[in-house]
């Protein structure tokens, strides 16, 4: 299930991108002036977390209408702060803030990893780029654990959820992550990692970085900011004695968002379907619905984006 293959916004435009550019539509860049022209498919991006696509119909004419269906990327997560580093009692905890209007009671006893976006610096000096890259750790590497009934008895007269005491998810041992953190110190010629003496290390755990660096190839402290979730890794699955019931995570808004471009897609599929057509077929899909969509890439009166969906589109 799609729900299952997604785990965050970003990898959810860019498997969108793919879908849409197998239609043989164009990408346009967020500056510029847009030459659009009728019978074509068109898209843009803004952040990589809100898409735009549309097709403009063979009759369409400037002041037609615009037939546009609108959902949103984003979903209620728990993202990782940007100093992360926490640690209590003993063990390594990763400090996490949240993010739109979730159950949050749900996180608990999740088997959870990493997933999103990373910064990553490559080259030295001045000849040094940056690029941004989609990150995704695939096997649990955290958990929210509940406390043991004989640590809190009054559990069950009513839990409230604390944001900053109860959702820090747990990430090693201190001991563990210490005898592996003396191990990578040193690379195989026996001398210092110097990898490892990134400022990054005073905002997050070093065992965090080394794992992100492994999946995303590259090391420690070339990663220089990154935009993170948390992640429940268990599948989503179609149940009920009916095969009739969709559980899943991130159903708002992923559901719409996959389904508005579905339609988008069989409505467009042919040079055919918008030969008799004189308006604008859309599908604008935002970011940061779940916080208000206050935002250059969110849907509101102040957002170019908005703006863009009509008054850049309409020639």
């Amino acid at each position: 299930m799609v729900t299952s293959q997604i785990w965050d916004r970003k990898s959810e435009v860019q498997g969108m991108i793919g879908n849409i550019k197998r239609q043989k539509a164009k990408a346009e860049e967020a500056s510029g002036d847009w030459n659009l022209q009728p019978r074509k498919k068109y898209f843009f991006i803004r952040n990589y977390s809100t898409i735009v696509a549309f097709a403009i119909g063979k009759k369409y004419i400037a002041g037609n209408g615009f037939h546009i269906v609108g959902a949103h990327t984003d979903s209620p997560c728990l993202k990782l702060k940007p100093v992360s580093k926490v640690s209590k009692g003993g063990y390594l905890e990763v400090g996490v803030q949240t993010y739109g209007g979730g159950l949050w009671h749900t996180w608990f006893d999740r088997d959870l990893t990493i997933a999103r976006r990373m910064i990553i610096k490559e080259g030295k000096g001045d000849s040094a780029s940056y690029s941004h890259k989609l990150v995704r750790i695939e096997e649990p590497v955290m958990r929210i654990p509940t406390l043991a009934i004989h640590l809190d008895r009054g559990v069950n007269d009513g839990f409230k959820v604390n944001a900053q005491t109860h959702l820090a998810p747990v990430l090693a041992t201190a001991v563990k992550a210490e005898l592996n953190k003396k191990a990578a110190e040193n690379g195989p010629d026996g001398k210092p990692n110097e990898s490892l003496n990134s400022s990054s290390i005073q905002k997050h755990h070093s065992l965090l970085l080394q794992i992100l660096a492994d999946k995303a190839g590259c090391k420690p402290d070339e990663i220089c900011d990154f935009e993170l979730q948390a992640c429940d890794t268990q599948p989503s699955i179609v149940d009920g004695a009916m095969q009739e019931f969709v559980f899943s995570g991130r159903l708002d808004n992923l559901c719409m968002s996959f389904c508005s471009l579905k339609v988008l897609i069989n409505a467009i599929v042919s040079e055919k379907s918008i030969e008799d057509e004189s308006g604008v077929r859309m599908v604008a899909l935002f970011d940061h619905e779940e916080v208000g969509s206050n935002s250059a890439q969110g849907c509101n009166e102040r957002s170019e984006t908005s703006d863009s969906c009509q008054e850049d589109v309409s020639p």
